[in-house]
């Protein structure tokens, strides 16, 4: 086991009717701005919720918050803040919108353009307070530091640093009026959060390995519920709670990490457009097949411990485990192969190009270069 240092100051509040609890876990006498994506919380009761429990506060509301948030969007949610005098941001959706209030945050006190702070954390000075009102399962983005901000200028798509949220409220609820598709890929982005932190080398944390298992069964087992019945609060809960646990930092502890599916996936989305986890979907077979050899070891204890493939020779078993991980996917819907989604050639030498011109060599060998990216992207035309 690696040495490590862990803290998560999140204070997490799980389950039904907890959105009331915004009138007390805010501060009062602060000025608010409640961030939105684009008005599905007014369809689902959560705005109602909301804006009940903010009764008498002082508080304005930022919409359209795209998913990938844009910075050409938060520079005016960023402005706004600031003509306002804004001391704490509330966001109010999913992943994306608080992934954009996180940059706001960071970027309210930042004499510079917000873009700045994508490109170089070290910017980064005060940090305005914000909570969360989580109502769509996938990126954990409710309890850790990560946001990722696109640019729609120049179809770039990067990860960083912010903080953590003061609070999280989840209330299951929130998310049976999610579309199928995003259901979908939000089981799919949270299998990949695991897997970047799980399959990689084997013998550095049986406690860590065995908590990624849970979730990965638990996946499996509650995904033909979650397609089919989201109604059903205890399957939602359950999910909910994987999708948080799978990237708060609790089964990262002491162990090595890859990440090179979601660079990749980040290319995918910043170039296509497609939707986050379902470029992870695509992209996570294809780099198993291109770097089997190295991650060996950990595919056969995965196999057998997550889909309880134990016959064969170890070539064999590795082959089905690979296999049964992408039917796992579209048995989610979800197409696992480029030309399914219209992607092309064109994006396979953009992504390389793009790996060679940063001279980044990702994933827990440092080896995922352009060169490799390609092979992986080839792997699933």
């Amino acid at each position: 086991m690696e040495n490590f240092i862990f803290q998560n100051p999140t204070k997490l509040i799980f389950g039904k009717g907890m959105i009331a609890r915004l009138a007390t876990e805010i501060p009062v006498g602060v000025k608010i701005m409640v961030t939105f994506g684009g008005g599905s919380v007014k369809k689902n009761g959560v705005y109602e919720q909301v804006t009940a429990a903010l009764a008498g506060r002082d508080y304005i509301e930022f919409w359209g918050i795209e998913p990938n948030p844009k910075i050409e969007t938060l520079r005016k949610a960023v402005a706004q803040c600031k003509r306002e005098g804004v001391d704490f941001l509330l966001s109010v959706g999913g992943g994306s919108v608080l992934d954009g209030t996180k940059l706001i945050a960071a970027a309210v006190r930042y004499d510079g353009d917000a873009w700045d702070l994508v490109r170089d954390g070290s910017l980064i000075g005060e940090i305005l307070p914000f909570g969360d009102v989580m109502t769509l399962p996938a990126t954990a983005s409710e309890m850790n530091r990560n946001a990722v901000i696109s640019s729609i200028e120049t179809k770039e798509k990067y990860g960083m640093k912010v903080d953590y949220p003061r609070f999280s409220i989840l209330d299951p609820q929130t998310t049976f009026s999610l579309p199928k598709y995003q259901r979908a890929a939000g089981m799919a982005d949270t299998f990949i959060h695991v897997m970047e932190q799980y399959m990689t080398v084997t013998g550095q944390s049986p406690l860590m390995d065995r908590w990624s298992e849970g979730i990965l069964q638990t996946l499996v087992e509650i995904a033909p519920r979650v397609l089919e019945e989201p109604h059903d609060y205890d399957t939602m809960a359950d999910y909910m709670l994987c999708a948080t646990m799978g990237l708060n930092g609790f089964i990262a502890m002491g162990v090595t990490e890859d990440w090179a599916t979601h660079q990749i996936g980040h290319e995918l989305t910043a170039i296509n457009g497609l939707t986050h986890g379902h470029t992870l979907a695509i992209v996570f077979p294809g780099l198993l097949k291109v770097l089997r050899d190295q991650k060996m070891a950990k595919i056969l204890q995965y196999g057998e411990r997550v889909w309880g493939i134990t016959e064969g020779s170890d070539e064999e078993r590795a082959t089905r485990t690979i296999d049964a991980t992408e039917r796992f996917f579209r048995s989610l819907g979800l197409q696992t192969r480029l030309h399914e989604v219209g992607i092309g050639e064109d994006t396979i030498c953009e992504i390389e190009r793009r790996f060679n011109e940063r001279g980044v060599a990702f994933g827990e060998g440092h080896n995922v270069t352009g060169m490799v990216a390609r092979r992986i992207l080839e792997e699933v035309k």
